[in-house]
This record gives structure tokens, sequence and C-alpha cells, in this order.
């Protein structure tokens, strides 16, 4: 099973993970963010509803995304739940990335 997929749904592209997001995982996260950012949408949102643990090295690849996203593309997390919305709270991440606790919440606000 694929870990991360990604979709586009109205100028926005969506990636979603599953599982976990550690260090053996996040580089290939990375990957999957970088080439939907090089093709500039108007917004990128990483739905992590079926991640079940986010380490560390998960966090830093959404701070580094965050901030080598162009101006112009809004970012968010959709993140819920002790094992995603916690953790990015606990460190202070959820101050810097838009964060919503539903997909269809964070499209329904991306499009207004």
């Amino acid at each position: 099973m694929q870990q991360f997929t990604e979709r586009e749904v109205d100028g926005v592209i969506v990636v979603a993970a599953m599982g976990a997001v550690d260090m053996l995982t996040a580089p290939q996260l990375q990957d999957v963010i970088t080439a939907a950012a090089q093709r500039k949408p108007s917004g990128l949102i990483v739905d992590m509803t079926e991640v079940d643990f986010l380490g560390s090295a998960g966090m830093q690849v959404l701070m580094a995304s965050r901030n080598k996203l162009d101006p112009q593309t809004r970012f968010a997390v959709v993140a819920d739940g002790p094992a995603t919305s916690r953790p990015l709270k606990i460190t202070g991440i959820a101050d810097y990335i838009e964060m919503f606790s539903a997909l269809d919440v964070a499209l329904t606000n991306f499009s207004s």
C-alpha cells in the first residue's frame, strides 16, 4: 500500500499520509510535497487524518515545506487527535502552520 497519495481539488493539492511519519518515511513525504509545490498550486494541504504516529522528522518536513513554499501558495495541515494535532500543538508548530480538524473543512476554507 502506498503511504503517500496526491490529488488535486479545485487547484489545491492534497497530499495524504497514512501510517507512521518518522525518520524512515519522512524523506518520501518531503519528495511528494516538493514535487507538488513545484507545480505552484494555489494551496497545498497535507492530510494526516490516517497518520497514527508523527515523529520529529515528519514535523521537520512540515516546517521545511512551509518555509520553502512560494509565498502565493497557502499551506495547511489536517490533523486531529493525539497522534498528530497534539505533537504539532505541543511543539509550537501549530502557531506557524494553519491546522484544520478535517479535510472538508480545510478545502471549504481554501476555496472561500
